[in-house]
């Protein structure tokens, strides 16, 4: 009986326990929709789970790292949106070289983000207010730009929206690769470098990390600062994938990525959960999309209610577990 109990105690407590959830639930669904549906189960079908979400993986990783901190932000779907924004006027308006673009378009969501983790960590003030104002910040200046839609006719942005990668019998874009490349880089930073560790700290007992005598400042401003980067590599990729920039791109982005990002395991609170945790999120998100779209007969509002429940859902676990895991 006591070794059972130290079980359930070593279960409860271990990390990676939501995550595995989080990946059995998936296997599941895409079973169910195997079953279900003809061809659910295909290559190509897997991989436009990857090519229609590639912009949320961005969002997602950037928001780990923030929620590990013990914080979160609110602006990455505008910041994404304004990134759309700048791309598309710098390239029609003042026709601008792409390769120009982008960097400048990178440097400004990475700065707009070291602001607010400035702003957050010297004031004192809470990241879900500051980061709400960078929001409202973020969409009122898409609206200074145009309010219509932007069009972008750049021949290099064109080729690189036309462009695939064949991933045996199927194909993927670019964007999949970037989206990839840095879950893959924010992985190996989280998890086996000084930067990473102080991260889990802060998010754990941020003034355990004081006494300690971590950079909690320096690494507070760069993880906002990453999160920012990541909203403006986002709307980067989300331009190669829609060619135009708009104002109402990304409405409700910021939701998804938090949403993919507790579903995947991490914990609100921070300090536990994994990077790629991010990835099965999107995957569990983008599951439910397709689900809803090979059915035809639902609302595509079900995918927000099941979303919703199942966010709701992983937050009563983690707690549950949490209690359980102490009274054990």
């Amino acid at each position: 009986m006591k070794s059972s109990s130290s079980l359930v105690r070593h279960l409860l407590n271990a990390p990676y326990f939501t995550s595995l959830v989080t990946v059995s639930l998936l296997l599941l669904m895409l079973v169910a929709g195997g079953v279900a549906y003809t061809g659910f189960l295909s290559v190509q079908v897997l991989c436009n789970l990857l090519i229609d979400n590639a912009y949320l993986l961005i969002l997602a990783t950037g928001m780990g790292l923030v929620i590990l901190s013990g914080g979160i932000d609110l602006s990455v779907g505008s910041v994404m949106a304004l990134s759309t924004m700048l791309c598309a006027y710098f390239l029609q308006s003042w026709q601008w070289p792409a390769l120009i673009v982008i960097p400048i378009v990178l440097f400004l969501g990475a700065l707009f983000g070291a602001v607010m983790g400035g702003m957050i960590h010297y004031f004192k003030l809470q990241a879900f207010i500051v980061t709400l104002g960078g929001m409202f910040l973020a969409r009122g200046i898409c609206y200074l730009i145009s309010i219509n839609s932007i069009t972008i006719e750049d021949q290099w942005f064109v080729s690189l929206s036309h462009m695939q990668f064949t991933v045996l019998d199927a194909f993927i874009s670019p964007g999949v690769v970037i989206a990839l490349l840095m879950l893959v880089v924010t992985i190996i930073v989280a998890h086996y470098t000084a930067f990473g560790r102080t991260v889990y700290a802060i998010g754990g007992n941020e003034q355990s990390a004081l006494m300690m005598g971590l950079p909690v400042a320096r690494n507070r401003i760069l993880v906002y600062a990453f999160s920012g980067f990541c909203a403006a590599l986002a709307g980067v990729v989300f331009s190669f994938y829609m060619l135009s920039g708009y104002a109402l791109h990304a409405q409700g982005a910021e939701l998804d990525a938090i949403a993919a990002v507790v579903i995947g395991g991490t914990l609100l609170s921070g300090g536990v959960g994994y990077i790629a945790g991010a990835l099965s999120g999107v995957f569990v998100l983008g599951t439910i999309q397709s689900l809803i779209a090979f059915d035809g007969t639902l609302s595509s509002w079900w995918t927000k209610i099941v979303i919703g429940a199942l966010l709701l859902i992983f937050c009563v676990v983690q707690r549950l577990m949490q209690v359980g895991a102490r009274r054990l």
